[in-house]
């Protein structure tokens, strides 16, 4: 048979009815949109609805396309937010109905971004759930000062905790997380200018006064700030500069290097 004979059988692309409900909850990193992972880029560009929090930055938003539907569902302590419901009920009913949702999250989706309660309850509908990660904040915080998080002379591992506990029940036992920092652990704080005085105060019961601690503000942004101290003058060092959240505070030996620089209170980054 010639080529001009021969049937050729095409597949057509699943319509928004057939294609499986799918949610991708994507890491947008801390800010800067060059510290996207590629899988991420391909994602936002995919996508026909996007569920954006208040700490993705706006570069990030470049990459989706022109047709996409973008809604802000801010989730920031202290502000008017968007409930954690509300924005778990809108993203399963625009997969149920064929579109292309994203989840689109400052950092990474599964540190300390809700990534798991998300997941869970799309999965419980029966909806696919994809997770691309991203940079967390911590991990950006302690690049932009030039030190690292584990050192084989200063610390032999990094804990990721939260300032902002959910209830008495949960609250951390700073005495006990300084017990850790003592023995050669970085502790990365997120969320922790609205307790500063309390963490401050438990850290203190277990670790020198004289240990160091930065603060970064929007870390990896041109905004970004950083102050750097003692544990002793955390919280007076935090008011005076008027540091403010998103901020990471960094705790442990890692630091001492910093020490020895030119101590500029305040960081900006060229754009």
């Amino acid at each position: 048979m010639s080529d001009l004979h021969q049937t050729r059988h095409f597949t057509a692309a699943p319509s928004p009815a057939t294609r499986p409900a799918r949610v991708t909850l994507v890491g947008a990193g801390p800010g800067d949109p060059e510290l996207l992972t590629l899988k991420a880029v391909r994602a936002i560009r995919a996508a026909t609805v996007l569920l954006v929090d208040d700490l993705v930055s706006d570069g990030v938003l470049r990459y989706a396309r022109k047709s996409a539907r973008i809604v802000h569902v801010g989730k920031r302590g202290g502000c008017a937010s968007t409930s954690q419901d509300f924005i778990e009920k809108l993203a399963a009913a625009e997969a149920l109905k064929g579109e292309r949702v994203v989840r689109l999250k400052g950092g990474d989706p599964f540190v300390f971004g809700r990534g798991g309660e998300e997941a869970q309850h799309l999965r419980a509908q029966g909806i696919e759930v994809e997770v691309v990660n991203g940079i967390t904040a911590g991990l950006a915080a302690a690049t932009s000062l030039g030190v690292p998080l584990t050192h084989r002379e200063h610390a032999h591992g990094v804990m990721f905790v939260t300032g902002h506990a959910r209830g008495d029940d949960v609250a951390l036992h700073w005495p006990t997380l300084a017990a850790a920092a003592a023995q050669g652990i970085t502790l990365v704080i997120y969320m922790g200018i609205a307790t500063i005085e309390s963490l401050q105060r438990g850290l203190l019961q277990g670790l020198s006064p004289q240990t160091p601690v930065a603060v970064v503000q929007h870390a990896s942004l041109p905004q970004q700030r950083e102050v750097r101290c003692t544990l002793r003058e955390l919280t007076a060092t935090v008011q005076r500069e008027g540091i403010a959240s998103p901020a990471i505070i960094v705790v442990g030996d890692v630091l001492r290097a910093l020490q020895s620089l030119p101590p500029p209170m305040t960081v900006t980054l060229a754009a």
